[in-house]
């Protein structure tokens, strides 16, 4: 398996995203303390290009006040990335281009823009792409959502439905203004971003516990997954929402990310509380496919990279993130 990593020392991950534009370039948002107290990284790496080095390169890293909680890159501008923060804010970074960091130039101090609003830790963010470049989705502990033009200091809308801290949200891919948002309430929330009233288009208990992740199919419009702290992944189609089509279970522990792949329609990671990140192929059954123990603490962040078919990058608890391809699919 060809496997690089970086330690991120003194810092906990908790998101990682590959570029939309640069194959080697990954952002890792990170918190002191474990997100309990102190500040937040955000840490520009880079793969080797030739994959003969097992260390990432560490371009460039950018400090904040507070905990990092997710990164979201720019879908339109390869230097521009926005952050999520544990003191209820957004941050909005310019600069972080690869080429300048290598060559030696000054980076960004401070953020260009930071959208306060929240009035907790905002634990996941979204950026707009298609037909919202300009839209940032925002899901906070203080059981909102919110809605953003980057251009503009104000949010446009607050979305209000749920009931309990929101983990996580994501714009559909494939459906023009559809997002779905999921919150320890165990409800898996859609959304339009044009209803200005900020309430939901539909509600239902996805999970009996805690609901901590969802994403969508990036090949079937009808599609999404959520996963939750009972330890299940369960698949929804939108065109009959009164129960799951399928689950998966990836043990006692809860599952606290999802992603789908961009290369394969059936297949998903998950990133669990066991330390694990699970490859599962919808196609070849409920077990996982393939069970890696690369970290020594909670996985937090997973993204498959758009470029390189199948590979795949974690972050944890543990300080370090890692881009892989997992056996199974190579």
């Amino acid at each position: 398996m060809q496997f690089q990593s970086h330690t991120t020392t003194d810092r906990h991950g908790y998101s990682l995203r590959f570029s939309p534009f640069e194959a080697n370039y990954l952002l890792v948002a990170t918190s002191q303390l474990y997100g309990l107290a102190g500040g937040g990284s955000l840490f520009l790496l880079e793969q080797n290009p030739n994959g003969d080095d097992q260390k990432l390169g560490e371009l460039c890293r950018l400090e904040w006040s507070d905990g990092l909680f997710d990164v979201a890159w720019c879908p339109y501008a390869p230097d521009i990335a926005a952050t999520a923060s544990g003191d209820g804010s957004l941050q909005i970074w310019c600069g972080l281009d690869g080429e300048s960091a290598a060559d030696g130039q000054q980076m960004p101090k401070q953020p260009v823009i930071c959208l306060q609003e929240h009035k907790n830790e905002v634990y996941s963010l979204d950026w707009g792409e298609k037909w919202n470049y300009h839209s940032l989705l925002s899901a906070s502990w203080d059981c909102t959502l919110k809605l953003w033009d980057c251009n503009r200091q104000h949010s446009i809308t607050t979305f209000v439905g749920h009931n309990d801290l929101i983990y996580g949200a994501k714009f559909s891919p494939l459906i023009a203004n559809l997002f779905a948002s999921v919150s320890t309430d165990g409800h898996l929330n859609l959304w339009n971003s044009l209803d200005f009233a900020g309430k939901p288009l539909m509600s239902i208990e996805a999970h009996a516990s805690e609901a901590l992740s969802c994403d969508w199919s990036h090949f079937d419009r009808n599609v999404l997954v959520t996963g939750g702290s009972d330890g299940l992944i369960r698949g929804w189609d939108l065109r009959k929402m009164r129960t799951h089509v399928f689950e998966l279970y990836s043990g006692e522990f809860a599952v606290r990310r999802l992603a789908c792949s961009p290369h394969s329609a059936a297949v998903l990671a998950s990133a669990n509380y066991d330390f694990t990140t699970r490859i599962w192929n919808l196609e070849r059954g409920e077990a996982a496919q393939e069970i890696n123990a690369q970290h020594t603490e909670f996985v937090c962040g997973l993204d498959w990279n758009p470029h390189r078919a199948h590979q795949l990058a974690s972050c944890g608890w543990d300080s370090l993130a890692n881009v892989y391809t997992p056996q199974c699919l190579i």
